[in-house]
């Protein structure tokens, strides 16, 4: 393994210089950074011009200059030290735009990718569970339907329609229309009609359900004024949580696993007992974003220990369930907790009833608690992660349901059915796993990339993040912010793709690392 890590490691640094030679000479070779300098005015324009080529070495020819750029960055001939990015035109120090331009893309991007990761896989299974059905059919459209629309495009409409056409209905007593609740239910009626197997009986039943549950929360919403104060409380944590109670379990183990689900419902009355003294606590106590933080791996830690605790023989699964139903309660409060401020938000001078944000990353000047800020940072990064959610979701939903069918149709699965296996312990335990490692090269080249592919996103929203400063670099002939985004992709594109081949030995044992 230790080999192997290390030959990886030494290959993917010498492609990665011969890749930032290239990519530095390619800006440099693009322009004159003193254009903008020499068609000025400026009564001292000949001490302006050679400042800025004393402070980019703009008399070393670029192929030269790349190895000063380099040296800088292993601290060879820099007074910062390691890893000096240099300035940049305008003199800006390039390591604190970096610094600034990353965080708010990874803020981005980290969330559009898990959202996408999760959900895709999800639906990916379950269409290829469900193969050729209603719903299978209709998710393969959709799938296809985003993937072939271009992100711009995408942004576009989600801004026009999503963002104003939503701050339009929330600004003069929102309530949802009767033709709008009952077209949900019927949506939803057909959705898990066609998700869950079973007779005609069965589907007509769960169609009515399911159907008159949805009708049953448009008509509360309506009632609740839901969309001015919105909110979970007690009644949507405790639904939650005893669903994940259960279903987590039903998942992870079964239930006639009785020590898992024991442990899933003790976790979950855990979360319902703790909610009121909790939410008092979360509203005077917790100040800063790591408090959240630290409070969820709490939370996780608990769960486990719960599991634990119950586990018996078998610990391993319990303290998974106890675990994962703990960070779900714990997420659903901390939700629950950020919704009481909406209507405060909603109505402050800076938002003026309008809070859907359409460009920027922030609102400028807004003053407020970490959840009043929460609320801000989730209406700004609504739009540009919905792009990315919507294009990334069908390329993971195709891979994922491609990969599960053809697993599901491999002689050890059929061996695994002969044996008189549940289904749900063949999916779960022998399919599933093998299914995700096609699935983990989709994944690393994604995360390796999708730092790059979030430029486009970030320009229609006017997001400050990678994307400008890699296209600013590029207007500019600037190649220190450029090279600074590229370092930045080009790591993560080895380090996602040695984690890929690490990810395969673990989930296939056949697969060996040397």
């Amino acid at each position: 393994m230790a080999s192997f890590v290390v030959r990886r490691l030494i290959a993917s640094v010498l492609v990665f210089l011969a890749a930032t030679y290239l990519m530095y000479n390619l800006v440099a070779f693009s322009g004159d950074p003193l254009e903008e300098l020499k068609q000025g005015n400026a009564p001292n324009k000949e001490q302006l011009i050679a400042s800025r080529i004393k402070l980019l070495d703009l008399d070393v020819p670029p192929p030269l200059r790349y190895f000063l750029w380099i040296g800088r960055i292993f601290g060879i001939n820099s007074s910062k030290g390691f890893f000096n990015l240099g300035v940049s035109v305008e003199g800006r120090d390039v390591n604190a735009m970096l610094g600034q331009a990353l965080g708010s893309t990874l803020q981005l991007v980290t969330i559009a990718t898990i959202v996408a990761i999760i959900l895709g896989i999800i639906v990916g299974i379950t269409t290829a569970l469900r193969q050729y059905s209603g719903y299978d059919y209709s998710v393969t459209f959709i799938s296809f339907l985003f993937f072939s629309l271009p992100i711009f495009w995408v942004a576009v409409l989600l801004k026009q329609y999503l963002a104003i056409g939503l701050n339009d209905f929330l600004q003069d007593n929102p309530q949802l229309p009767w033709w709008f609740i009952a077209i949900g239910a019927l949506l939803s009626g057909l959705l898990w009609g066609s998700i869950l197997p079973g007779t005609w009986r069965r589907k007509v039943i769960t169609f009515f359900i399911a159907a008159g549950a949805a009708a049953a929360v448009g008509l509360y919403m309506n009632l609740a004024d839901w969309f001015t104060y919105p909110h979970l409380g007690i009644v949507g944590v405790g639904i939650t949580a005893i669903t994940a109670g259960v279903g987590i379990p039903a998942i992870v183990t079964g239930l006639q696993n009785k020590r898992a689900l024991r442990t899933g419902l003790i976790v979950a009355g855990i979360g319902l007992a703790i909610y009121a003294p909790f939410m008092y606590w979360l509203s005077y106590f917790v100040t800063e974003v790591w408090m959240l933080v630290g409070l969820a791996i709490l939370a996780v830690v608990v769960g486990g220990a719960v599991g634990y605790l119950l586990g018996g023989d078998d610990k391993r699964p319990i303290i998974r369930v106890g675990a994962i139903v703990a960070f779900i309660v714990s997420f659903v409060i901390a939700v629950d907790r950020f919704m009481w401020v909406w209507d405060n938000y909603s109505a402050s001078g800076r938002i003026r009833d309008r809070p859907i944000a359409t460009i920027g990353s922030a609102t400028p000047g807004l003053e407020g608690s970490v959840w009043v800020h929460g609320v801000d940072v989730f209406t700004h990064l609504l739009l540009p992660t919905v792009a990315l959610i919507l294009v990334s979701f069908a390329t993971y939903t195709r891979y994922s349901r491609a990969s599960l069918l053809e697993v599901m149709n491999s002689d050890y699965i059929r061996t695994a059915r002969a044996k008189g296996l549940t289904e749900r312990a063949v999916v779960v335990r022998h399919a599933f796993r093998n299914a995700l490692i096609p699935i983990a090269t989709i994944v690393a080249f994604d995360i390796g990339g999708i730092v790059g592919g979030a430029v486009i996103t970030e320009r229609v929203f006017a997001f400050t993040g990678m994307g400008q400063l890699f296209v600013n670099g590029l207007d500019n002939v600037d190649p220190n912010p450029v090279m600074a985004f590229f370092l930045v992709v080009g790591f993560l594109a080895i380090l996602f793709n040695l984690l890929a081949d690490l990810v395969y030995a673990a989930l296939d044992p056949r697969i060996r690392v040397t």
